[in-house]
């Protein structure tokens, strides 16, 4: 989708009242397109509206509630799907963890991606549209003090792959990527584990943090997801998202 396409048409952002959705809500935005955020802080959706203006719908809704995902897309049929929404996970070894809070991530940030990509298959979305959902670094290194939160974040990773492999199949010219970001202390959920990680290695909290390297930040993901969707058309259905920005994954 070229730039010049961006404008004026809709995206619709999970997860859009903080960290990397907000700043993909921002970056679309300034982009020239209609973007309706949905999440359930109302407060900090109505703060953004205020920030951006008439180009921003603020929807407070559960985005893991199937009939949510239904009724939105229906309603917005956006061209732009970014699927940023997600639970705080607990920071506790694997034995201090009760099957509820390491399940936590599958029950909300795997339900809500498995729900919103079949509603783009099913209705389908106009061909040409893009579907980015936000996986995670810990896809490929593990989270031991977050209980169930990498096995998600893969799980996440493989279903966007089998959402764009069904839209080829189908011949629907829908664009399916999953996007996978790195360790930053710069999102609220981001700053829990690194002072987590932190203390676990004995490190200061700052000292752990230097050692990440530079710290990606919402309005670098907003940007690099912008440029992904106004990018020129690729088979590249994965990518690891850092500071430096998108680097394809085999």
């Amino acid at each position: 989708m070229a730039a010049q396409e961006l404008s004026g048409t809709t995206a619709l952002v999970t997860g859009a009242s903080r960290g990397f959705g907000r700043g993909v809500a921002t970056a679309l935005s300034k982009a020239g397109a209609n973007v309706v955020g949905v999440a359930r802080d109302r407060a900090r959706l109505e703060e953004l509206r205020d920030q951006l203006g008439g180009t921003f719908t603020p929807v407070t809704a559960d985005v893991a509630d199937p009939v949510v995902a239904g009724q939105l897309t229906d309603a917005y049929r956006p061209r732009v799907l970014v699927l940023a929404a997600g639970v705080s996970p607990l920071s506790r070894p694997l034995h201090r963890q009760t099957w509820e809070t390491f399940s936590s991530t599958w029950n909300v940030d795997v339900r809500q991606v498995f729900h919103w990509l079949r509603e783009a298959l099913l209705r389908p979305l106009e061909p040409g549209s893009v579907v980015v959902a936000f996986s995670s670094g810990a896809a490929l290194r593990g989270s031991p003090l977050s209980g169930g939160y990498a096995g998600a974040k893969a799980t996440i990773r493989f279903i966007s792959g089998y959402a764009a492999s069904e839209s080829q199949r189908a011949g629907l010219g829908i664009r399916f990527v999953s996007v996978l970001p790195q360790l930053t202390p710069a999102t609220e959920l981001g700053a829990t584990a690194v002072a987590a990680y932190a203390e676990r290695q004995g490190m200061d909290v700052t000292s752990y943090r230097e050692s990440l390297g530079p710290a990606l930040t919402p309005e670098q993901a907003g940007q690099a997801i912008t440029d992904l969707v106004t990018g020129p058309d690729s088979d590249q259905d994965a990518y690891l998202l850092t500071a430096t920005g998108l680097r394809p994954l085999s």
